[in-house]
């Protein structure tokens, strides 16, 4: 009987740092890379063994630049890979070299333990275990076959109901009590992997975020077997439970008493179902609902190089941001700023559309509007904060400053694109930094600047589309007089839609960028 772990799947803030740790340090094969099936946007990674083999496999959901969540009970905190006993010292050499956060070696259980952390703090530990099963370990140039993880070891839970806890898994997954401790029931399957649940009575509970671990998924042999299970968690009252098709398995999803989400997943169809041996992991696939948005999905979802491939180091700048770069680069860039209640993603399909063969720069604004980021805040509907438009206009120029040196960035060919609050900073850029933005689109734009600076714009070529219907279409001319008394050439479309973006946009820039011979 199939019995065991079949994956654990995480969060993750940085995609490079997440693939340069698994992949580069504790040397894992990348055997897949997908969108997500409810959001497209939403990149997920596994890492496994040289098969991708249930067992083996860890997955990150890339949550690029999101909030850091919170480990508390009702969540797993741990995750363990199994290594020979021989290796720990392999190990903690490698990790003392690579300057990776460790401590140990320390026994848990009889076995020999070396903790580590992961660049979004996860504890990952690496446990010297005799019960390694059948393992087709990934080997790298640096790390031995010898010393390679072998499979995944177990993971921990915490949980206010310990006993609970336990009770379910052994229950409805065919694991059994092995050993304790004061605090730590060890559970462990037919397959000898095992779950730690911890006695978290008196801790706080856990909150969704990047640095945690969202489920872990245990392993069926076929959908008929989840099915069963399914009408058996159905007959106990264990609450709400979903099922779903996930191409590489069938799974149903259900909390256990404490809270922590578990999936129970077949081994059945597996990673090899759509790419060869050999090239596993080297695709991204994206689901056939989505596939007519192939082209915007891609563009949106978070780039990374594998280790020893060329990359472009993400530079620290004022501004949190997304560097996507094309197949193809022409070697333009488009700056992209979103409006009120986007973010660094948000443009990123217009950006595409426009020039698909620019390298696209997407900001997040810094200041927040009841939650929402903006470029600068909103007093009313038509007065804005003076002293923050100035500051944070002097943090754009810096942020410019250093995407051109870090980035290596053509101002010449560099076309600055904002709706709304973005592209009204913008105008105030262009206002109170002339000649720092030389071409311009501004997508229902207005001024904001009570006090205008006369510099002088001079070559600064600008395009404005003004929806017909939009309600803040007749502050656009100020925005537009201005720009023109310090001799930008400016060129206003009118548009017959609303305050909302368009294709109409698209076309509208493509032509103008053409005429100006962008």
């Amino acid at each position: 009987m199939t019995s065991g772990i079949h994956h654990i799947t995480l969060i993750t803030r940085k995609v490079q740092l997440n693939v340069d740790f698994y992949a580069g340090f504790l040397g894992l094969r990348l055997v897949k890379r997908t969108a997500g099936y409810e959001d497209a946007a939403q990149l997920h990674l596994f890492y496994g063994d040289a098969l991708g083999a249930p067992g083996s496999l860890v997955s990150f959901l890339v949550w690029e630049d999101g909030a850091p969540g919170r480990v508390g009970h009702g969540q797993p905190s741990e995750i363990a890979f199994a290594i020979a006993p021989a290796s720990i010292g392999f190990w903690l050499t490698r990790a003392l070299q690579q300057q990776i956060a460790m401590s140990g070696p320390t026994q848990e259980f009889g076995e020999p333990v070396l903790r580590l952390k992961d660049p979004d703090g996860v504890i990952v530990k690496l446990v010297g275990s005799n019960d390694l099963g059948a393992t087709a370990p990934w080997t790298t140039p640096d790390i031995p076959a010898e010393d390679a993880i072998r499979r995944l070891r177990g993971a921990t839970v915490l949980t206010e109901k310990p006993q609970e806890t336990a009770a379910f898994l052994e229950t409805h997954f065919g694991f059994s009590q092995t050993a304790a401790t004061d605090s730590i029931r060890r559970l462990t399957s037919a397959s000898r992997d095992i779950i730690d649940v911890r006695d978290a009575g008196g801790f706080w509970t856990a909150a969704p975020g990047t640095g945690t671990i969202d489920h872990i998924a245990l392993r069926a042999e076929d959908e008929t077997a989840v099915r069963a299970v399914h009408r058996a968690l159905d007959a106990a009252g264990s609450g709400e439970i979903s099922a779903h098709d996930r191409k590489y398995f069938y799974s149903l999803y259900v909390r256990e008493p404490g809270g922590s989400l578990f999936e129970l997943a077949t081994d059945v169809p597996g990673m090899l179902i759509d790419e060869a041996e050999g090239t596993l992991g080297t695709e991204l696939f994206i689901p056939p609902h989505f596939q007519s948005d192939r082209s915007d999905i891609r563009v949106a979802l978070p780039q990374f190089s594998m280790p020893g491939e060329p990359r472009m180091t993400a530079r620290d700048l004022p501004f949190i941001h997304r560097l996507q770069q094309p197949e193809n680069p022409d070697g333009t860039t488009l700056v992209l700023l979103h409006g009120t209640g986007g973010n660094e993603t948000s443009l990123l399909q217009l950006g595409n559309q426009i020039a698909p063969n620019a390298t696209l720069l997407s900001l997040r604004g810094r200041s927040l509007d009841e939650g929402f980021p903006r470029f600068f805040r909103r007093l009313t509907n038509l007065s804005f904060d003076q002293a923050e438009i100035i500051s944070e206009a002097e943090a754009f120029a810096a942020f410019v400053e250093g995407a051109v040196e870090g980035y290596g960035i053509d101002l010449s060919k560099t076309l600055f694109v904002g709706y709304s609050n973005g592209a009204n900073m913008l105008g105030a850029v262009m206002l109170l930094h002339p000649g720092l933005i030389r071409q311009a689109a501004l997508f229902r734009a207005m001024n904001v600047l009570e006090t205008i600076p006369g510099g002088d714009l001079t070559g600064t070529k600008v395009l404005m589309t003004t929806g017909a219907q939009d309600p803040y279409a007749p502050y656009t001319p100020a925005l537009e007089k201005n720009l023109i008394n310090g001799h930008a050439a400016v060129e206003n479309t009118l548009l017959n839609t609303g305050h909302e973006l368009s294709l109409q946009d698209v076309s509208v820039t493509k032509t103008w960028l053409a005429e100006i011979g962008f």
